[in-house]
């Protein structure tokens, strides 16, 4: 019988390039998920929490290393670029060069270290969290970094002003990521064809 050149496509290609296109489609799909939860902030006492770290928990959680990283570069160069992904419908290059811009830029580092340390959790919520403060915390000295060098602002007025209003939010946060990555976390798997975290 004649084979078609798709037919002789070794077995281990054909998968990978079908693990390629799933890749691809999660990563937009965070991306996308990360744009939408910039825009929704939920009003508790004087300060709003934005919901946006929800995704990156979800994104370095449930996607992974690689594949987390790139759904927060992809939503970081969407911004760039000019696309209103940042909060409030904004974008630009001047948003993200902005006093505030190294915690956007602090998203793709944060994915990173979650998705590295997620998969060794046993899909645990106890190992988890803590893994999930850690990613907050690199977040968070990356983009307070930015805002002294650019502000002069001390480190105490900085975390003030950056970090300490958002702490009880994040805590809700965390444990709310928490919960979903080890809920979605089979439904992931069998959309890689691979283990679970």
């Amino acid at each position: 019988m004649h084979q078609t050149k798709s037919d002789k496509t070794p077995p281990e290609k054909r998968a990978a390039h079908r693990f390629g296109i799933r890749s691809m489609a999660l990563c937009a799909l965070f991306a996308a998920v990360t744009a939408v939860l910039s825009q929704i902030a939920i009003p508790l006492g004087p300060v709003p929490i934005s919901l946006s770290t929800l995704a990156v928990f979800l994104a370095g959680g449930l996607l992974g290393a690689r594949d987390g990283t790139v759904s927060q570069l992809i939503y970081v160069l969407l911004g760039v670029v000019g696309v209103p992904v940042f909060s409030g419908f904004s974008g630009g290059l001047g948003k993200l060069a902005g006093p505030t811009g190294g915690y956007i830029v602090g998203y793709i580092f944060m994915a990173l270290v979650i998705g590295l340390i997620v998969p060794r959790c046993r899909n645990k919520m106890r190992y988890i969290i803590p893994v999930f403060v850690l990613g907050l915390i690199v977040c968070y000295a990356f983009g307070t970094i930015w805002y002294i060098a650019l502000t002069h602002t001390g480190i105490g007025a900085s975390m003030m002003t950056c970090v300490v209003p958002f702490l009880p939010g994040d805590a809700v946060k965390i444990a709310a990521a928490a919960l979903l990555t080890v809920k979605l976390n089979g439904t992931i798997r069998r959309v890689y064809g691979r283990e679970s975290v």
